[in-house]
């Protein structure tokens, strides 16, 4: 089959590699129709090269049909569709009893201290194979994989593997109140649907924070106040409480992460790192590595005292400095974590079936063959084109 691989920093490839194959009884086989370019892929694309080996495959926001099933497997049959969650869950020891998939007990990467497996998401994180990719290979096939109805088409169901859950978990830990504010950071892909979940679900302002025209642009259109970070730069806070009765905003989501701009000493960081040797550089990031926490520190300053924060943007730093005092002081709640995919399917599916109030029909800008995916990372990595989110199409002629 073929399958996008990395072989280095900026340098990915789509290669010729064994098709998957049933290991165990639970097993899928899935053709997979879809697959995302999710802004965590930039951060193996960029920083986490010393967790990752040449030839690994990437992508973990596939949808796709069931080909062949394991002899255990009695929820799906060849034919059915199905949107895979990015985390690797059992959905039967306790901890996924308490919606804590991206904790799963069975798949936990205990050797380094990690949660549950992921797909396509390197060594920390069990290194399974991904989903940008002709075919994957899906455990626990009767309660991993979601199916989803024949008809619309993919576009529809897909955001459901992560952005979808990822951005309402955002929104859902940012506990905003009744008719409050709240303000996201990062209009990319989880910000932008964090924005239209919480209007959806009767926030009374979002205000959105980037840099990049079109994603200033396509939040407004969503009834979004976007604020372009150029024009306001270390002035952003106070332009916040200007549209909060000088009081911040109740709930702040950071969908921006760990390579956040306007942090250059971090920056310099991933950069040496980035010249160490793997197993070098993969033990300084395990216990020394440092995040660029631009996007941290502005989401603490605007927030109000009480209020509360939501990380959905990934962060890798060990080490990293925090304001503790600033914190306790103003009274700041923080909640973090991978979105608990499964956790979520019940809330957002039904949206999905029903008008698509979340607008997820048009919600990617680009729709490429998985032959163009190489292309299409540099292209996102530069910010360029217009694109903030992507789809592949494996098979498709490019």
């Amino acid at each position: 089959m073929r399958a996008l691989t990395w072989h280095g920093k900026r340098d990915v490839r789509v290669e010729t590699v064994p098709d998957p194959t049933i290991q165990e009884p639970a097993d899928v086989i899935v053709r997979i129709t879809s697959s995302g370019l999710c802004g965590s892929d930039l951060h193996l694309y960029e920083v986490l090269g010393p967790f990752l080996e040449p030839g690994d495959i990437l992508g973990h926001e596939p949808m796709g049909v069931v080909e062949e099933t394991g002899s255990d497997v009695t929820a799906l049959k060849p034919g059915d569709r199905v949107v895979i969650p990015f985390n690797v869950s059992c959905g039967t020891c306790w901890m996924c009893g308490q919606g804590l998939h991206s904790q799963c007990e069975t798949t936990q990467n205990r050797d380094r201290g990690m949660g549950a497996t992921l797909f396509g998401y390197t060594k920390l994180y069990g290194q399974m194979p991904g989903g940008q990719a002709e075919f994957l290979r899906v455990p626990f096939g009767n309660t991993l994989p979601v199916k989803v109805p024949d008809g619309p088409p993919d576009e529809r169901f897909v955001f459901l593997s992560d952005v979808l859950p990822t951005a309402w978990q955002a929104v859902d830990y940012a506990a905003v109140p009744d008719g409050g504010t709240l303000v996201v950071l990062g209009l990319g892909p989880i910000g932008d649907m964090a924005c239209r979940i919480a209007l959806h679900r009767g926030a009374g302002q979002v205000i959105g924070v980037d840099l990049v025209p079109e994603r200033l642009e396509r939040a407004r259109r969503n009834g979004v106040r976007a604020l372009d970070l150029r024009e306001h730069g270390k002035k952003i806070g106070d332009t916040i409480r200007d549209l909060t009765d000088g009081r911040g905003a109740d709930s702040v989501v950071d969908a921006v992460g760990m390579e956040a701009h306007g942090a250059p000493a971090g920056r310099l960081a991933h950069q040496m790192v980035g010249l160490l040797p793997g197993p070098v550089a993969e033990k300084l990031m395990e216990r020394a590595g440092v995040d660029r926490l631009a996007a941290l520190y502005t989401a603490i300053d605007v927030v109000r005292r009480g209020g509360t924060i939501s990380l959905s943007g990934v962060y890798g730093g060990m080490t990293d400095p925090m304001p503790m005092l600033t914190l306790f002081d103003k009274q700041i709640q923080l909640r973090m974590g991978q979105a608990n995919v499964h956790r979520w399917v019940p809330d957002i599916l039904p949206l999905l079936t029903d008008q698509d109030p979340l607008g997820v029909d048009g919600f990617a800008t680009h729709t490429v063959p998985l032959e163009d995916a190489p292309e299409a990372y540099k292209t996102f990595q530069d910010k360029a084109d217009g694109m903030i989110k992507t789809l592949f199409r494996p098979g498709a002629a490019a």
